[in-house]
């Protein structure tokens, strides 16, 4: 698990680094998001599963799409949440009763 973590991690930064490279070329880079809010929709969708990811998809294609706000780091922010911030869900004990008819 901890390999899986630190790749999603890995490329959860580059993800955000392409996003926020966008800003810095003059005239081109707002159409180029027009382009990357899709895409990066999609890996976040992909690189996270469940309603958690969903949210997260719809987040990162708002952010990236709107004008100045290329610099928020959704993916890795994503990534805290998911393995820092967000409880891990605890195991219930399930009793199962078995009726035995002899």
């Amino acid at each position: 698990m901890k390999r899986n973590k630190f790749k999603l991690l890995r490329k959860g930064i580059i993800y955000d680094a392409v996003g926020m490279a966008t800003t810095f070329i003059p005239v081109v880079g707002p159409f180029l998001d027009i382009l990357w809010a899709p895409y990066a929709a999609k890996k976040m969708g992909e690189m996270y599963e469940g309603n958690t990811g969903k949210i997260a998809s719809w987040i990162v294609f708002i952010e990236e799409i709107l004008p100045f706000s290329d610099f928020i780091p959704t993916f890795t922010l994503m990534w805290l949440y998911t393995f820092v911030f967000s409880p891990e869900p605890t195991k219930e004990v399930q009793t199962i009763e078995v009726e035995i008819n002899e």
